[in-house]
């Protein structure tokens, strides 16, 4: 059983982030998802990054750091879009991560750090025309040791059943893939 700490897109915490948890929990793992909007959900990407942008990028890294502060050492953390930031953060500089998992998006590893942590797997899941375009950005990281899954289409969240973004079969993979990277940390 792992532990999983994930980190909500743009859209706020929805219906369709806390379904993926449920998913991932229903499986034997342990998942937390905490609200960086207090309650707040958004329609569009636009809308959801424009409130994210008010309350400031570090604003929200320091937020999910703070919500990590009081759990174990030894989480894998997990972030939607916007939410890799703090999920991506934590796996770099928090010492005692046990993987990461980044959909949608990916920040340049230099942000964070200077390296990726050897001892951290990474799996990253995109679109491979996703109108956001961090694909390069998740290439890079793969050559730097992640593995990297890459699924035909141009949506950007389409993991979450609750917005329009929504692939079910693309989303099925994503999810059988990270049940098999969570099987294997154990």
């Amino acid at each position: 059983m792992a532990d999983v700490l994930l980190f909500h897109h743009a859209l706020g915490l929805t219906d369709g982030v806390r379904a993926f948890a449920d998913e991932i929990q229903a499986a034997g793992h342990h998942v937390t998802v905490p609200d960086l909007y207090d309650g707040r959900t958004f329609a569009s990407i636009e809308a959801g990054v424009a409130h994210a942008e008010q309350l400031g990028f570090e604003a929200i890294i320091a937020d999910g750091v703070s919500v990590a502060e009081g759990l174990r050492e030894d989480l894998v953390y997990a972030g939607f879009s916007l939410g890799v930031m703090p999920a991506q953060w934590l796996a770099q500089r928090r010492p005692g991560a046990r993987g990461a998992l980044l959909y949608h998006a990916a920040v340049p590893i230099e942000q964070f750090g200077e390296s990726w942590p050897e001892d951290v797997p990474l799996q990253m899941h995109i679109m491979v025309d996703d109108p956001f375009d961090d694909l390069e950005v998740m290439e890079d990281l793969a050559v730097r040791g992640g593995q990297l899954y890459t699924y035909p289409g141009a949506a950007h969240l389409f993991t979450d059943r609750s917005f329009s973004d929504y692939d079910p079969d693309a989303a099925q993979l994503v999810m059988q893939r990270t049940q098999d990277f969570l099987a294997g940390l154990e």
